[in-house]
């Protein structure tokens, strides 16, 4: 009982981390949204130039519709912009803009934990989906049987506990692997508009702000994926046969 107080009040403060992390996000961008780039350059022009800079031609930039949906997709080499982003001249969508073309830089460089996230896609999305399905399965199914069944059940049933938790696991895996691949394409971001002169100090600051409120979502994503699975052990272990 003691466990289960302390994982619920941690998936409470999670939940408020993660509420104050997008409020933060949403307003940091809004606020230097408005600040334009003192070289006047576009999202979309400034991760041209920084792929050109890192010697990359084989990424496609597209435009797409939403506020904050950009993405970089590894399977098609296509950096796409939202539309927040793609024709803006703010230091706000510059700063979103490299971010993802750290990204691009990453896959080009061969960076050891995109190729692990990517690696864990599939099993992450199998696992979230039905892991906790299988687990719950298996914590029921001793509720159906009769008597003369029930050692043969347990056994079964445990079985489906622990491949339930095992495929929940990889989640939790994939959002904690995301981690440094976000943060280091943070780094790489601030790193090349300076090097390359695509901004001032105080410009960057601006675009570490921006980029250090979406890295709080990743974490608060981490540690939700983590309590969710420490809970769904706790559960386990207190229901299951010893």
């Amino acid at each position: 009982m003691f466990y289960s107080e302390i994982i619920y009040l941690a998936a409470i403060l999670v939940a408020v981390l993660s509420l104050v992390a997008q409020i933060s996000v949403k307003s940091r961008f809004a606020k230097y949204d408005k600040v334009v780039s003192k070289r006047g350059i576009t999202g979309a022009q400034a991760a041209a130039y920084l792929l050109k800079c890192n010697g990359i031609t084989d990424v496609k930039i597209q435009k797409i519709s939403g506020h904050l949906t950009d993405n970089f997709n590894p399977s098609n080499n296509i950096l796409s912009l939202s539309e927040s982003t793609f024709s803006s001249t703010s230091i706000a969508a510059i700063g979103v803009a490299a971010h993802e073309t750290g990204h691009a830089i990453q896959h080009a460089k061969g960076y050891v934990p995109v190729k692990t996230r990517g690696a864990l896609v599939v099993p992450a999305n199998l696992g979230s989906r039905f892991g906790p399905l299988i687990a719950l399965v298996g914590l029921a199914l001793p509720g159906f049987v009769q008597n003369s069944q029930m050692e043969n059940m347990y056994y079964f049933s445990n079985l489906l506990i622990n491949i339930g938790l095992i495929m929940f696991s990889a989640s939790m895996v994939f959002y904690l692997v995301t981690l440094p691949v976000e943060f280091n394409a943070s780094n790489r971001a601030l790193k090349i508009l300076k090097e390359n002169n695509v901004m001032d100090k105080e410009e960057l600051k601006g675009v570490r702000k921006v980029l250090g409120a979406a890295a709080m979502t990743y974490v608060a994503a981490a540690l939700s994926a983590c309590i969710s699975c420490l809970r769904l052990f706790i559960w386990a272990k207190g229901r299951r046969r010893r």
